[in-house]
């Protein structure tokens, strides 16, 4: 049965009257937890503060499927208080007993009137939140650098397995494709080729690369007829396989005029080996081609990464802030391939600017993200404006959706830290909070949010 004296071994209550420690114990009441129960589940109302009399207590953030350790707790020790004193509705943590555990729970309404009328305790108590939600935001803090972390590397990853799969699988058909090339070439130089015939082969070859490259894309119909006619051509001259060489032959432009051409110089009796010669000659030319656009593509997402993260450069230089836009839309293409419209409307003529780069594309990341999110309801007609323009000494940057919007009664509380409208484990309330430390506090900046339903608007505002 608890009493006073066991209260009045909790620090914070070592210098409360006999009279205040009796009103306590009418006001709270006496809960035991087994080790591994949960105390408090992350998301449920936050009407209550806690002392522990025994044992220990783990409190737990839920990101995704993962939990964070945020804090140990030992016995006397006050908790639970920090979303209370900070008008929170819902713990954005969980407390689970790692042994057995004796706790004394204590009703808001009690809480406050303790404050209200106990300087000792008011004291103490603001003097230990200080302190813990310096180290519980510094924890979630970095926690919400790794969660945009991973997601970029999950895109990063997503946009590079397409061109490093097509390229792997452009290697083993050029492989293939070289492997019948080189005999058939020793062939034909084995054969008795006059000196003007091997001319016409080589201006041949390399017209016909020219001319391939050049070509047109024919529509299916088209390309159907095509075909048809240079099999039917082919079958006449006996040369097999014609079904697989039309293809090729079509798409590189090489009509019946063409192959007449070839016949004339070369004659029937190489017609059928030079056809196949000129065949495998572009197809090693498309897969080169492949191998070159995906290659290219890996460059172009490895270079929008360092550009992203400005390696290899001072903390601070002159940026251009359409570049660190384009290099974020480029790391969040993954998410904006679902149906989102990106409108850019950039005025060419904004400076650059003194700045933190590494910083800004973590802000541009922060609010283009939580677009895509707020679009992701509007049954894919989700669209988003990315816009910048000068104002006298002060460099705008406006990104703009057509989602749901913020209601009005929560647009002043979306920039404090824990603040989140996404489902429990969907969200730190972190991440608009760092973007307006990054935006007013390190930039001497100004963020401002206009919302309602189809039009919501973040405004960053950054002196030139």
């Amino acid at each position: 049965m608890l009493n006073i004296e066991t209260l009045r071994q909790v620090p914070l209550f070592t210098k409360l009257p006999e009279e205040r420690l009796q009103w306590l114990l009418t006001q709270g009441k006496e809960v035991w937890r087994q080790p591994g129960e949960v105390h408090r589940h992350q998301g449920e109302p936050a009407d209550h503060v806690f002392i522990l009399l025994e044992g220990r207590v783990r409190i737990v953030q839920k990101v995704g499927n993962q939990e964070i350790l945020l804090a140990m707790y030992e016995p006397k020790t006050l908790f639970g208080e920090l979303p209370v004193l900070m008008g929170q509705e819902y713990f954005w943590a969980s407390g689970r007993a790692v042994t057995q555990c004796h706790i004394f729970e204590l009703p808001n309404a009690a809480f406050w009137e303790m404050l209200s009328s106990c300087t000792c305790v008011m004291t103490a108590i603001l003097r230990t939140m200080a302190e813990r939600l310096q180290s519980v935001q510094a924890i979630s803090q970095q926690q919400e650098k790794l969660v945009a972390l991973g997601t970029l590397a999950a895109g990063l990853a997503h946009e590079l397995n397409n061109p490093a799969a097509a390229g792997r699988r452009a290697a083993g058909q050029l492989r293939e494709t070289v492997q019948v090339l080189q005999p058939l070439t020793i062939k034909l130089n084995q054969q008795q080729i006059t000196c003007t015939q091997k001319a016409f082969l080589a201006d041949l070859q390399k017209d016909t690369v020219a001319r391939a490259r050049k070509a047109a894309k024919l529509d299916p119909l088209t390309q159907s007829d095509r075909e048809e006619e240079v099999i039917n051509w082919l079958e006449r001259h006996k040369i097999s396989h014609a079904w697989k060489l039309a293809p090729t032959l079509v798409t590189a432009e090489l009509d019946l005029d063409w192959l007449e051409n070839v016949k004339a110089n070369i004659g029937e009796l190489l017609l059928g080996n030079i056809i196949t010669w000129i065949d495998k000659t572009l197809q090693e030319e498309e897969l080169l081609n492949q191998i070159e656009q995906s290659t290219a593509r890996i460059s172009t997402l490895v270079q929008a990464v360092k550009d992203y993260s400005y390696m290899d450069q001072a903390p601070i230089q002159e940026i251009d802030v359409h570049e660190g836009l384009e290099s974020t839309l480029t790391i969040l293409s993954h998410k904006l391939k679902q149906g989102v419209l990106v409108t850019r409307e950039y005025d060419c003529e904004v400076p650059r600017i003194s700045a933190y780069g590494r910083e800004l594309n973590q802000v541009w990341t922060n609010l283009i993200d939580n677009a895509i999110d707020a679009v992701d309801t509007v049954n894919g007609q989700g669209q988003i404006w990315i816009r910048t323009a000068c104002e006298n000494d002060f460099l705008l940057v406006e990104i703009a959706d057509n989602g749901p919007g913020i209601p009005s009664e929560i647009q002043s509380h979306i920039f404090e830290p824990f603040f989140t409208t996404k489902e429990v484990g969907k969200g730190t309330g972190l991440g608009l909070h760092i973007v307006y430390r990054i935006v007013v506090e390190q930039h001497q900046g100004d963020i401002r949010i206009f919302s309602q339903p189809g039009n919501t608007r973040f405004q960053v505002r950054l002196p030139i």
